[in-house]
C-alpha cells in the first residue's frame, strides 16, 4: 500500500479536533463551574485536591448526565426526533442546579448555535433555535453534519471538559503547567470507566449529584473577586 493510498478523505477527526479546541469561540475558558470558589474556600489547594474535585464531577455528573444525554441527543438528531430533542434539552437545563450553571449552559449553547449558523453547519430537520440553547445539542448537530462517530464525540467532549477545567485550576490554585499536564493524564485515565458508566445509565438514572459543586457555584455568585463567570 502506498502512502497516498493509506490517506483517505475522511476529515471527521479534524472536525472533531476543531469542535473541542479551546480556540472554539464559545467562551469555554471563562467558566470554572464552582472551582473558583472551591479554591477561595481552600477546598482545592493543590493538584491532588483538584484531581479529586474533578473526579467527583466526572463520575457524579459528566458520566451520569452529559454523556448519556449526548448518546440520546445524537440518535435523536439523526432521527429528526424533535420531541426527544426538546425533552432532553429541557432535562439538561433542569439538571443544572444553580443560577450560574444554568446561565453557562444557555450562554455556551447560544454561542455555539451562532457559530454553527455562521459556518452553515446544520442537521436536516433540526433547527437549533427551536430548542432551549445548550452546548450538547450543538455538538451533536455538528457531529451529525460532519459524520463524527458517536464514541469519538463523547471522548472529545470528555477531553474538552477536562482541559477547560484543568486549565482553570492551573490559573486559580495556582499550579504550574507541568502539574496541569499531570492532572490531565490522571483524569483522562479515568475516562474509560466514565464511558462505561454512561453506557449503563438508563433513562430514569440520568442526572447529576454533586452537592459540593452546587454549593461552590451558588457561593461564587457573590464572590468578591472573580476571574471566571461560574
Amino acid at each position: 500500500m502506498t502512502v497516498n493510498a493509506a490517506i483517505d478523505n475522511d476529515v471527521s477527526s479534524y472536525r472533531l479536533f476543531q469542535l473541542i479546541s479551546p480556540s472554539l469561540p464559545i467562551g469555554g475558558f471563562t467558566y470554572s463551574q464552582g472551582l473558583e470558589w472551591a479554591v477561595e474556600a481552600t477546598w482545592v489547594t493543590d493538584r491532588t485536591s483538584m484531581e479529586q474535585w474533578l473526579s467527583n464531577m466526572l463520575f457524579s455528573s459528566v458520566a451520569t448526565l452529559e454523556l448519556p444525554i449526548i448518546d440520546r441527543l445524537y440518535v435523536a438528531v439523526k432521527a429528526k426526533d424533535t420531541a426527544q430533542i426538546h425533552y432532553l434539552s429541557q432535562m439538561l437545563h433542569s439538571s443544572r442546579e444553580t443560577k450560574e450553571l444554568r446561565a453557562e449552559e444557555k450562554q455556551r449553547g447560544l454561542a455555539l448555535n451562532t457559530l454553527l449558523n455562521r459556518l452553515e453547519i446544520e442537521a436536516d430537520g433540526v433547527e437549533l433555535t427551536d430548542y432551549p440553547a445548550n452546548q450538547l445539542l450543538g455538538f451533536c448537530v455538528a457531529a451529525v453534519h460532519w459524520n463524527i462517530d458517536l464514541m469519538a464525540l463523547k471522548k472529545g467532549y470528555l477531553w474538552s471538559w477536562a482541559e477547560n477545567l484543568v486549565m482553570a485550576g492551573v490559573k486559580l490554585v495556582p499550579l504550574g503547567q507541568t502539574d496541569g499536564q499531570i492532572a490531565l493524564i490522571n483524569l483522562s485515565d479515568q475516562f474509560t470507566k466514565a464511558l462505561r458508566i454512561a453506557e449503563q445509565t438508563e433513562d430514569w438514572m440520568i442526572g447529576s449529584f454533586t452537592p459540593s459543586v452546587s454549593i461552590a457555584s451558588s457561593l461564587h455568585e457573590t464572590q468578591y473577586t472573580r476571574l471566571f463567570r461560574s
